[in-house]
C-alpha cells in the first residue's frame, strides 16, 4: 500500500551528484518545489509532469544545473556519478542525431465524425537499434482562454524501436493521451483529436538503454494489476543495484492542425 506522502517521504537529500559530458563536469545543485527561483518553475513543473500552479502543493526535490556548459548536445555521451552514504552509481546516456518525421496528418475515424488520430511518416535509418519515443500536447486555447494543455504527454505505448521496419518508411498512429482525462469532451470524443485542433508532436530518438526502460515501464503500467500478464522488473541503466533511468533525449517538433 502507497499513498502521497509516502512518495514525497522517500526523496533523499545530501547526495553529490556529478554529471560530465567527456570534457567538462558538473556538481548538481538540490533545488525544492519550495524554494524555486522563478525562471525555473515552469521547467521544473515539466519535469515531475505536474501543473505549475501546482508546484506550492508539494514539497518536490531535484537535482540539476543551469551551467551552459552542460546543455545537451547531439553526438555526446553523458555519464551520471552519483555519491550517497559511501556508495557510489554511475550511468551513461547518449544524445543521438534526431530523425525528424517525414510528415505528420490527421485522419478522421470514418465510425466517428469530427474525431481522428495523428498519423505520422517515418523513414528509419539503415541498421537495427533505433528507438523513439512519442510526446503531443494540444496549443489552442480552451474556452476560458487558456492553453488546453500545459504539459506534453506521452501515449500509452510511447516507446518503440525498429525491430520490424529497420531500413522502411512506415505510416503509424497514436490517440490523444490528454482527451481521455478531459471532462469537457463527450465519452465518444475522449481519446481522440478533433477537427480543428492544433498538436505539437515531440519526436525524440533515444537509445537502447533508455528504450528498454521506457518499453518495460509503459508494458507494465498497461498491464498492471492484470492476472494474466506476465510479472517483471523494470530495467536499469544505472549501476550499483540502482533502480531508474539515465535518459538522454533527441527530439524533433511537428505541428499538427487537424483538417481533412
Amino acid at each position: 500500500q502507497t499513498d502521497a506522502n509516502q512518495v514525497l517521504e522517500s526523496f533523499e537529500s545530501g547526495a553529490i551528484i556529478k554529471v560530465s559530458n567527456g570534457t567538462d563536469e558538473v556538481i548538481l545543485d538540490e533545488i525544492c518545489s519550495n524554494s524555486l527561483p522563478p525562471s525555473v518553475a515552469s521547467a521544473f513543473a515539466e519535469f515531475f509532469g505536474i501543473e505549475e500552479s501546482e508546484l506550492g502543493n508539494f514539497d518536490l526535490c531535484l537535482y540539476t544545473t543551469t551551467d551552459p556548459v552542460m546543455l545537451g548536445e547531439v553526438g555526446k555521451t553523458y555519464s551520471l556519478q552519483i555519491d550517497y552514504e559511501n556508495q557510489l552509481y554511475e550511468a551513461e546516456t547518449t544524445i543521438l542525431p534526431p530523425v525528424p518525421l517525414d510528415s505528420i496528418y490527421w485522419k478522421e475515424d470514418p465510425d466517428n465524425p469530427g474525431n481522428g488520430f495523428c498519423w505520422a511518416t517515418l523513414t528509419d535509418p539503415s541498421g537495427k537499434g533505433d528507438s523513439y519515443f512519442w510526446e503531443s500536447r494540444r496549443v489552442h486555447v480552451n474556452q476560458s482562454g487558456d492553453p488546453t494543455d500545459e504539459l506534453f504527454q506521452n501515449t500509452f505505448n510511447p516507446a518503440f524501436t525498429d525491430d520490424f521496419f529497420d531500413g522502411l518508411s512506415i505510416d503509424f498512429a497514436y490517440e490523444n493521451p490528454q482527451g481521455f482525462d478531459d471532462e469537457t469532451l463527450a465519452q465518444n470524443e475522449r481519446g481522440y483529436y478533433q477537427l480543428e485542433d492544433s498538436v505539437v508532436v515531440k519526436f525524440s530518438k533515444i537509445d537502447q538503454g533508455v528504450f528498454e526502460f521506457m518499453e518495460k515501464k509503459y508494458t507494465q503500467l498497461q498491464t498492471g494489476g492484470s492476472p494474466f500478464a506476465t510479472p517483471l522488473n523494470l530495467p536499469s541503466n544505472i549501476s550499483n543495484g540502482a533502480r531508474g533511468v539515465w535518459a538522454g533525449y533527441s527530439p524533433s517538433y511537428d505541428t499538427l492542425y487537424c483538417v481533412e
